[in-house]
């Protein structure tokens, strides 16, 4: 696929669009932020921004991303660690199936006869988890293929552009190809995005202060909040999880999780999901059921259980498809059981491996607990 200067998209006069480029870029050369993986050209430091900022605000991204790169400076460096470093080093940014495909990738590059990345989306797009939006940004800021990188924002911009209400994948594909300059695509895809981030925000749009607004359909009918029609999602799965934290001689029992499904390679307590409230929504009932589902699960563990459970308090955590409460239960044990993938640690210790942001809650409860028993 190649842009064209003067390419003829509905919506945009013939002959216009190479204005509007020009309009858009010229602002974002003198209003764009100041970002830390901007002006770079290394593949690898692109790459490492682009899949942290998917689904994650700036504003989070600039808080890890050069740590990450002093722990794995390089591709070579990402590729040889070890998953649970990656893991810890990723803890706090979610999605967590991210960092490992970006492990992944980086080892298949690292694995190439030339140990080179792919210099295209098509290429790109061959490597774990690489999407078409994250192979087009890569692709045209690294390498200068004029290919466009439709993300959330590029899509506000371009449905309120061209006034389309609801815009397909084949249309934003087609349309944002078609407006993609032959020369700095890279930089246009970023002004495209930063556009969306900083001025066509999806509740009341700054149009006064838009580059591009001479040519905005929506904005020239009135129409720009109704674009886009918010995406329909299904309703996220509520589910209520008892979680059974193993304590013995004032340590606690975490296990890894297994490397596929949620959280995967994580260190968590044992869980078990049940009802919320027991049998026709009686607390004490379900209160009754979560400890004896505490318990069981330390029995599942090979634990001999050596006193009666107490409860910590509630922690609720929100996956992009899950809301989920965890119901925490301290089940004292009677010796510090071993076994394969469990560790036993100190709640208020320092921990070098990865734990979900919910347990790590449970953690912190477990230590104020034991400072204010002492």
């Amino acid at each position: 696929m190649k842009g064209r200067p003067d390419a003829r998209t509905e919506g945009v006069p013939p002959g216009r669009s190479e204005k509007l480029r020009a309009a858009l870029l010229e602002h974002y050369c003198r209003h764009r932020r100041h970002l830390p993986w901007r002006d770079v050209s290394d593949p690898y430091r692109i790459m490492v921004s682009e899949v942290m900022l998917q689904q994650t605000r700036v504003e989070t991204v600039i808080g890890y991303y050069e740590p990450w790169l002093e722990r794995f400076p390089t591709l070579d460096a990402l590729a040889d660690a070890d998953e649970g470093e990656v893991l810890k080093a990723w803890e706090g940014l979610g999605y967590y199936r991210r960092a490992r495909n970006l492990q992944r990738a980086a080892q298949v590059v690292r694995d190439r006869p030339d140990g080179a990345w792919p210099r295209s989306l098509d290429g790109l797009r061959e490597l774990p988890g690489v999407g078409e939006y994250t192979a087009g940004a890569v692709a045209s800021i690294a390498f200068g293929e004029p290919v466009p990188a439709v993300d959330g924002n590029v899509r506000r911009v371009l449905s309120r552009l061209f006034e389309e209400p609801a815009p397909s994948a084949g249309w934003l594909r087609d349309t944002a190809q078609g407006l993609v300059p032959t020369r700095n695509p890279g930089d246009w895809n970023q002004a495209l995005m930063e556009l969306g981030q900083a001025i066509c925000v999806p509740r009341s749009p700054r149009c006064s202060e838009c580059p591009i607004a001479t040519w905005c359909s929506a904005r020239a009918s009135g129409t720009q909040d109704a674009h886009p029609a918010p995406v329909r999602r299904a309703a996220p799965r509520r589910v209520t999880l008892v979680l059974a934290v193993l304590e013995a001689d004032g340590r606690v029992m975490l296990q890894q999780r297994p490397q596929e499904g949620l959280l995967g390679g994580m260190w968590a307590f044992p869980e078990l999901e049940v009802d919320a409230g027991g049998r026709g929504g009686d607390a004490r009932r379900g209160g009754d059921a979560h400890r004896d589902a505490s318990i069981g699960l330390a029995k599942g563990a090979g634990c001999v259980v050596a006193g009666a459970p107490a409860s910590l308090p509630s922690v609720a955590h929100r996956f992009t498809h899950l809301h989920a409460v965890y119901l925490p239960w301290v089940v004292p044990i009677a010796v510090a059981t071993p076994g394969d993938r469990r560790v036993w640690v100190d709640p208020d210790g320092s921990l070098d491996f990865a734990i979900p942001v919910a347990q790590q809650k449970v953690l912190t409860s477990l230590a104020h607990r034991s400072a204010v028993e002492v």
